[in-house]
């Protein structure tokens, strides 16, 4: 009986999907989690080149332990494909390739050591982070109301990740990046 109920129970969800397959929300969903895929592979690339231009162990410690979460939004973006019946795939993200070229732009043109450098990255980690934010919590909104109930466990855990972040990101500007920089000179 509970095989035959989970068949049926089976039945119900891929009809389901292959229903909202036909909806341009869906469409939309997909895109956004194409972009998303994009920016977190293309952010476990370049991370540790900003990680090495770090001076602060603390900062770098945040850092490295968020990217070590990165790596599994990058596994629970491909669950999310393969739970959609989609192929995974990986579209260009403007906002997150331009945020990063910035984070670039910073390292050759602050000094090497310096807190203002520390700073400045948190400022643009931090603009990865808001992104990240508004992106995955459109696409939770967006799940929850497809019931795509699987994925949107993946995205919501993801999200609370992106949130603490970036808290941890203003707790480390505020309490001691941030006034160290304000007293650094030339």
């Amino acid at each position: 009986m509970a095989i035959m109920m989970n068949s049926l129970e089976d039945q119900k969800a891929t009809a389901h999907l292959a229903s909202m397959k036909n909806l341009p929300l869906h469409q939309f969903f997909l895109d956004g989690l194409q972009d998303m895929n994009w920016a977190e592979n293309r952010i476990v690339q370049v991370m540790p080149e900003i990680i090495k231009a770090i001076t602060a162990e603390n900062l770098k410690d945040a850092i490295r332990q968020h990217l070590d979460e990165t790596y599994e939004h990058v596994s629970r973006l491909e669950k999310a494909f393969l739970l959609l019946e989609e192929k995974t795939r990986a579209v260009k993200c403007k906002a997150i390739a331009g945020i990063l070229g910035e984070s670039d732009d910073i390292i050759s043109e602050t000094k090497k050591g310096s807190a203002v450098r520390d700073a400045a990255l948190i400022m643009a980690l931090q603009k990865i982070e808001h992104y990240e934010i508004a992106s995955y919590g459109s696409l939770l909104t967006f799940s929850k109301l497809m019931e795509h109930e699987a994925v949107s466990q993946l995205l919501a855990a993801t999200l609370m990740e992106e949130k603490t972040a970036d808290d941890v990101l203003s707790s480390l500007a505020n309490e001691y990046i941030n006034p160290l920089a304000l007293e650094e000179t030339t």
